[in-house]
């Protein structure tokens, strides 16, 4: 008698080897404490943290640390080039919610820069 599941194991291709799961933990644990200082800054002004938050004061913070504050579009087109796929709506509405909260100001040319109390925060918890 033919045996169909028996013949398509017989066929069925290999599969491709995994990485073992400890580089891929290992490499979790170094990128996860360069966000700690993100997502303390957060909590302390009431905010959930989500992972478009927390590139986009990483953003902010890194034009700070430049000695410069960015627009909508030169938040978004960082993401982009860090091929961090979100939308231009989506970069704005956060914007707009982190400058309601206080944690960023938007200047008369439109620029969003981090409140001195945030900067503080972000200082403290990653120095220069």
């Amino acid at each position: 008698m033919y045996n169909q599941q028996q013949a398509a194991l017989a066929t069925r291709p290999e599969r491709k080897t995994r990485q073992p799961l400890s580089v891929n933990a290992a490499r979790s644990e170094h990128e996860r404490p360069g966000n700690d200082h993100i997502r303390e800054l957060l909590k302390s002004f009431g905010l959930r943290t989500s992972l478009i938050r927390l590139k986009v004061i990483d953003a902010l913070h890194m034009a700070d640390r430049n000695g410069r504050s960015i627009g909508v579009r030169g938040v978004h087109s960082q993401l982009e080039q860090l091929d961090i796929p979100l939308s231009f709506l989506s970069v704005r509405e956060v914007l707009k919610r982190l400058s309601a909260e206080g944690v960023i100001s938007m200047g008369n040319d439109k620029c969003y820069s981090l409140n001195p109390e945030a900067r503080s925060i972000l200082e403290q918890a990653c120095p220069r």
